[in-house]
């Protein structure tokens, strides 16, 4: 019988690479084993003393004639040097932050919609549906949770002035609107 050839070749591979690993292997070490050892003797590690530390040395608290640290008159100071320096853009926010709370403050502006309009006594009052509750709003009543004032209602839509801090941190007037939405049941 005969063998096909990519058989027989197979088997000359196998051979040959057998007997280069044999070739490879097996041998002595010694001359790395001294290599080695000739290194480590040479190598010493170089460590450097640390510093004596610094001595504390503590200092009396002299408090003669200035005023205690934790003292009221001293934070009453601070706060009025900050409040002098504060900037322009806090007397936006500061009349918003002591007045009452609205309902529709709690509620981001993106969760409401003005579904409809009525007129009454002359006056406009626009209809928000928030989830499933319906609030009549009328100029001048607060919605979403940017200190948003409602500044006017048209047929198509609720106009609000929102305070909200831009990238630098400072307190900034912009508009915002919630337009009609019609078919929302």
């Amino acid at each position: 019988m005969t063998r096909p050839i990519s058989l027989r070749l197979g088997w000359g591979v196998c051979l040959l690479t057998a007997g280069l690993l044999a070739g490879c292997g097996g041998g002595d070490n010694e001359e790395l084993a001294t290599w080695m050892q000739e290194q480590r003797a040479k190598t010493q590690p170089k460590v450097e003393p640390i510093s004596e530390p610094v001595r504390f040395v503590p200092q009396p608290y002299q408090s003669e004639g200035s005023v205690p640290p934790f003292a009221q008159e001293k934070l009453t100071a601070a706060l009025r040097r900050a409040a002098d320096a504060a900037s322009p853009s806090l007397t936006l926010l500061t009349p918003e932050l002591n007045r009452r709370k609205e309902p529709l403050e709690a509620e981001p502006l993106d969760a409401m919609a003005m579904v409809g309009l009525l007129d009454r006594k002359g006056q406009r009052v626009a209809l928000v549906k928030v989830g499933t509750l319906l609030h009549q709003v009328r100029v001048g009543n607060y919605l979403g949770q940017n200190y948003g004032r409602i500044l006017r209602i048209s047929e198509s839509d609720i106009t609000l002035r929102e305070i909200v801090q831009d990238g630098t941190g400072e307190w900034i007037e912009r508009q915002a609107v919630l337009q009609l939405q019609e078919g929302i049941k």
